[in-house]
C-alpha cells in the first residue's frame, strides 16, 4: 500500500500492535520493528512496519473521520476492507493489495506496502494535468470484472451485509447531507439514496476514487474498500466519474482532457456489464452522478482542492438542475460540464 507522506519514524519494540503482529508470525520474536505513520487518509490510522528487509502496513479503523463535519462510522469496517481484498485476489489478483494478517476483533489488518515509485496514486497524476484514457479505460475494465464476478457469486451477498457501515459512510454523508443543504432537491436526493440501498447487484467497493487507486505495474490497484457491500455497482461507477468532473472544476483546467478520460474508463466498464441490461446500470450512474459532483463541494466531504467559491459556485449550477432531472447516459452529464464554461 502507498499512501501519502510519512511522518517521522518512531522505533516501537512493544505495544498493542507488536505482540499481535509477532503471534500471527509478522515478525519474528524478539525482532525490533520500525512503525512510521502514514499520513493521506482521513478513516483509519495506517502504518508502515519495517522490520529487516521486510516493509508492509497495518491499517486501523478510526470510529470518527478527520473531517470537519461530525461524520460516525462502525470500526468493523476494516473487516469488510480486508474481506474485500481477498474476494478480488481470487479475481483479479493484480488489482489489490495482499493481506497479510488480521485481527477483526481489535479492527486492523496487515497488507502489502506498495512502494510509490512504481505505484504512483492516480490523484497526483491527475491533479498534475497527467490525464490517460488507457489508465482510465482499464480502471473501468477491472472494475467491470469484479462486479461480475461477485455478480455471479453466490457467496457475496451474505458476506457483505453491511448497509449499516454504507449508509453511515456514504448515504449520509454524501446523499442526505446534500439534501438538507438544498431543501429543493430533498425528494430526489431521498429516492437516489432509497434506489442505492435497496438494489442488489455485486460487490461495491464504495469509495472508487482517484485517491484509492495506485498505477501499478500490472494495472490498477485499488485500495481503502472500507464500505465494501453488497449492493448496486452504478455508485461505484458514478462515484469514480464524478472525479473526472472535479478535477475539472479547477479554475484553468482543462475539462476536455478530463472529458476524454471520463469517456474511457465508461466505455470500458459498460462494455464488460454482464450482469444485468447496461442501460439500465448507465440510467442508475446517470442519476447519481449529479448528485454527488454537487455532495462533493455541499456534502460532508468537500474536495479540498477546489478552493473558490467561483469554482464550488460552477458545481452548483451545473448540478443542480441534471439532480432534478437526470439525463440516463452519463456521457450526457459530462459533456453538459464541457460546455458549461
Amino acid at each position: 500500500m502507498s499512501v501519502g507522506d510519512m511522518s517521522e519514524p518512531t522505533l516501537i519494540e512493544t505495544g498493542d500492535l507488536i505482540e499481535p503482529l509477532r503471534r500471527m508470525g509478522l515478525l519474528k520474536a524478539g525482532e525490533p520493528a520500525r512503525l512510521t505513520p502514514l499520513t493521506g487518509g482521513v478513516s483509519s490510522d495506517i502504518s508502515l512496519v519495517e522490520a529487516g528487509e521486510r516493509r508492509f502496513c497495518v491499517k486501523r479503523a478510526l470510529p470518527r473521520l478527520k473531517v470537519a463535519a461530525l461524520w460516525e462510522a462502525p470500526v468493523k469496517r476494516n473487516a469488510a476492507e480486508a474481506a474485500y481484498m481477498r474476494a478480488v485476489a481470487r479475481w483479479a489478483p493484480h488489482a489489490v493489495p495482499r493481506v497479510l494478517g488480521e485481527d477483526a476483533k481489535a479492527g486492523w489488518f496487515a497488507m502489502d506496502y506498495l512502494a510509490p515509485e512504481n505505484h504512483p496514486l492516480w490523484k497526483t497524476q491527475l491533479l498534475a494535468g497527467i490525464v490517460e484514457p488507457d489508465f482510465a479505460a482499464a480502471v473501468g475494465r477491472d472494475l467491470a470484472i469484479i462486479h461480475a464476478r461477485s455478480a455471479a457469486d453466490p457467496s457475496i451477498p451474505a458476506a457483505f451485509a453491511n448497509d449499516d457501515t454504507f449508509e453511515a459512510i456514504r448515504i449520509e454523508p454524501y446523499l442526505r447531507a446534500t439534501g438538507r443543504a438544498h431543501p429543493d432537491l430533498a425528494g430526489r436526493f431521498d429516492k437516489l439514496a432509497h434506489t442505492t440501498l435497496t438494489t442488489k447487484r455485486a460487490l461495491v467497493h464504495g469509495d472508487i476514487s482517484p485517491k484509492n487507486i495506485l498505477e501499478g505495474p500490472g494495472g490498477p490497484v485499488f485500495l481503502d474498500a472500507e464500505c465494501a457491500y453488497f449492493g448496486d455497482p452504478a455508485f461505484d461507477l458514478a462515484f469514480c466519474l464524478n472525479h473526472f468532473l472535479l478535477k475539472g472544476a479547477r479554475e484553468g483546467a482543462d475539462r476536455t482532457r478530463y472529458n476524454s478520460a471520463f469517456s474511457a474508463l465508461a466505455g470500458a466498464y459498460l462494455a464488460g456489464v454482464d450482469w444485468e441490461s447496461a442501460t439500465e446500470i448507465e440510467a442508475r450512474a446517470a442519476a447519481l452522478l449529479p448528485a454527488l459532483f454537487l455532495a462533493r463541494v455541499d456534502g460532508k466531504s468537500p474536495v479540498e482542492y477546489l478552493t473558490r467559491e467561483s469554482e464550488r459556485a460552477a458545481v452548483r449550477q451545473c448540478a443542480e438542475p441534471l439532480v432534478a432531472d437526470p439525463p440516463r447516459r452519463v456521457i450526457d452529464i459530462a459533456d453538459a460540464w464541457e460546455q458549461a464554461r
